[in-house]
């Protein structure tokens, strides 16, 4: 990763002044400073590759053990800088591995100063041997050369009798533990172990004491003076005398109480949420796998919620609001969600999710839920704001045995979409056959684009009959697809999909060619005698800017005169026409395309904007119908409905169609009623055109 030379320059002399303030080392200054921006470079370099690789921070780390620097200062200054300056030196999104890569160069400092310890340890080892078996002038030698070590080595130096009593200890041994190097000797390493240690951790010692091992190395924690803890990386070695009896042992230690910290606090960053402190997704997953890999009965929960309209709180007050926001819903969370076989994370933004690890059932689930939505139902205050937040929050309760982590995080986030979909502020909880609904609309909607392709829809033509004598006038066009896996499927199962996915575009626009060559070839065989035809145009559809070239280059096309097609729009669709969709339906209306409210009556229209919309028909609500039926069945309210309708479309100069028509009663009452046409099963139901030829050549 590239930066300014002169930054990288500042920072490799910087480090190179606090490193000689650690330790003695043999270069100049210069040379000092030269060979520490080589190591800055690699650092860098490592923090820019594409996949991030520790192996050249730990290089980096274990070179400065080369170069003599061997003191925890050396780490402490190293870890420090490093951390705060090249923060700002790389990209804000490589920023992330800066934690690995602390990590990485500590452990190969770590890695490094083991090597030397252990080369220390070996010459001290062979210094003791040769002290045994030599004359008395190399034995002299030899002595002389385990004190000067013992006593000026940087390492803690202990030396224990077959009994594990300590017998000498160095100075940086006793610095160590805190106490004056002459009150260690006599003490037991007992005295030394933190309390409640596992049994386990004495296992080594007690094998080299009784001479069925020679060394052992270990990281361990200890006890000061004052009883605080003591991390060491402890290596241990057995004398033994010429009888090959345990005669000493020697132990080698080096304080690594910072190192662990670092870890510890890396560690931490690395499962927790810097926001809210709570876990983040991958101890959660963590925990979850940890979870399902138990087996058997084990049952787990989860709640997975998010919260609703958090984008508007942010949108509006501010990130600084919102996330003070998220840390009071986090201390929520907390103050719910308690026990050691339960967690609560933050997935990231306004998602949380709560693992109950050991769940009785889902009543357990639904109880914490219900808690939670009650809890967030008290406004909480921030920076002079009383904000009310609510969450949509999916559940999900199951054996682990048959299924997967993946899965049950899956079937969680359909369950939160479930209760976004059902209205918010609210829990949903996974039911398979909803979800294999939701499946197959998902199938549906994923084969729509390759349906229309290939021509897997189809159109069937309704009669629309005058009633004052039953002759076939129009036909409305109505779409089907015959689903090569599902068979035929009328439109209540995919249009509301094409609406939602934006298919209904280039399916209507289809839909409307294939009725205009199909008014061409009625035409053709009938001439004035042809019917118009009827197409539902969706409000999708009047706000495409191309609607009415895209209407005129179809009748065009079909060479048809534009009275000849008649479009149909839903009364709520309609009413909610302004600006250019209006303008576009006014177009066409101009142009003499027939334009028709559908479902009329369903909904609530404003009757004095109603007079100004370009409209030609009207047509009746099937649901009216019914009470036009004979008596038992008939309901004198829906008539006065129908009549009152009926008079109000004639005062607006419109035609009247009746829809759903099914008994020859009906019919009869909307004749009298004046009502202009009907379409229904008492006249036919939805059929290939044969069917509309076969009414017209009877």
């Amino acid at each position: 990763m590239d930066c300014a030379p002169g930054e990288r320059d500042a920072f490799a002399e910087l480090w190179a002044t606090a490193l000689a303030a650690t330790g003695y080392v043999a270069l100049n200054c210069g040379d000092l400073v030269v060979h520490v921006g080589r190591h800055t470079q690699s650092l860098l370099a490592a923090l820019g590759r594409d996949r991030f690789d520790p192996s050249p921070a730990a290089a980096v780390g274990a070179a400065l053990v080369d170069l003599g620097l061997t003191s925890p200062r050396t780490l402490a200054c190293s870890l420090q800088l490093i951390g705060e300056r090249l923060a700002h030196m790389v990209d804000k999104d490589r920023v992330h591995l800066l934690p690995a890569l602390l990590s990485a160069f500590a452990a190969g400092f770590t890695a490094a100063m083991q090597q030397r310890i252990f080369r220390d340890q070996e010459e001290i080892r062979q210094a003791v041997m040769d002290a045994r078996r030599g004359a008395e002038t190399a034995l002299l030698a030899s002595e002389a050369r385990f004190k000067a070590m013992f006593t000026q080595t940087a390492v803690g130096i202990a030396i224990t009798d077959s009994n594990g009593t300590l017998v000498e200890v160095n100075s940086a041994c006793a610095r160590m533990f805190d106490y004056p190097v002459e009150k260690m000797p006599g003490m037991h390493v007992d005295d030394l172990r933190y309390p409640d240690e596992p049994s386990a951790m004495r296992r080594p010692l007690k094998e080299l004491l009784t001479g069925r091992r020679d060394s052992y190395r270990m990281e361990r924690m200890l006890r000061k003076s004052d009883g605080s803890p003591l991390w060491t990386d402890l290596s241990v070695t057995l004398v033994r005398d010429e009888a090959g009896a345990p005669q000493f042992v020697v132990g080698m230690l080096e304080d690594i109480t910072e190192r662990h910290l670092l870890e510890q606090r890396l560690r931490h960053q690395a499962n927790h949420d810097p926001l809210t402190g709570l876990g983040n997704r991958a101890l959660f997953t963590e925990r979850l796998n940890a979870a399902f890999a138990k087996g058997g009965d084990h049952r787990v929960g989860i709640c997975y919620l998010d919260l609703d309209g958090f984008k508007v709180i942010n949108d509006s007050l501010g990130h600084d609001i919102g996330d003070e926001l998220l840390a009071a819903v986090a201390i929520r969370l907390e103050g719910l969600v308690s026990g050691p076989d339960r967690l609560v994370a933050r997935m990231g933004g306004d998602e949380f999710v709560v693992l109950i690890e050991h769940c009785e059932s889902i009543d357990e689930v639904i109880a914490l839920a219900e808690q939670i939505l009650a809890a967030f139902a008290v406004p909480v205050r921030i920076g002079g704001h009383r904000l009310s937040v609510s969450a949509s929050i999916g559940l999900v309760e199951r054996p682990v045995a048959g299924t997967t982590p993946a899965e049950t995080m899956r079937d969680a986030d359909v369950t939160l979409y479930w209760a976004k979909a059902d209205g918010k502020n609210r829990w949903a909880g996974y039911n398979s056959e909803r979800n294999a609904r939701e499946v197959a609309r998902f199938t549906l909607a994923a084969r729509m684009p390759a349906a229309v392709e290939s021509e897997e829809f189809y159109v069937d033509y309704q009669p629309i009959v005058r009633l004052s004598d039953t002759k076939l006038v129009g036909v409305e066009a109505l779409v089907r697809w015959a689903h090569p896996e599902f068979g035929r499927l009328g439109p209540d199962q995919f249009i509301s999909l094409a609406e939602e996915t934006g298919l209904i575009v280039p399916l209507g626009r289809w839909v409307l060619r294939e009725a205009t060559r199909q008014a061409r070839r009625w035409r053709d065989s009938y001439g004035d005698e042809a019917p118009w035809v009827s197409v539902n145009l969706a409000a999708r559809q009047t706000v495409e800017p191309n609607l009415v070239d895209d209407i005129a280059t179809i009748l065009r096309a079909a060479e048809l005169p534009p009275s000849s097609i008649q479009l149909e729009l839903t009364e709520s669709a309609i009413m909610a026409t302004t600006g250019v969709p209006l303008e576009a339906l006014r177009a066409l209306s101009d142009m003499g395309v027939r334009i028709a409210i559908d479902d009329f009556g369903t909904g609530y229209s404003n009757l004095a904007y109603l007079r100004h919309l370009p409209v030609h028909s009207i047509k009746l609500a099937g649901r009216f119908m019914e009470g036009l039926r004979a008596a038992p069945d008939a309901d004198e309210a829906d008539a006065r409905i129908v009549s009152t309708l009926v008079e109000l479309a004639h005062a607006l100069g419109h035609d009247v169609v009746a829809e759903g028509v099914e008994d020859p009663e009906q019919a009869e009452r909307l004749r009298l009623i004046g009502c202009d046409t009907a379409q229904g099963w008492l006249f036919a139901k939805p059929g290939p055109p044969e069917e509309i030829e076969r009414w017209l050549e009877s």
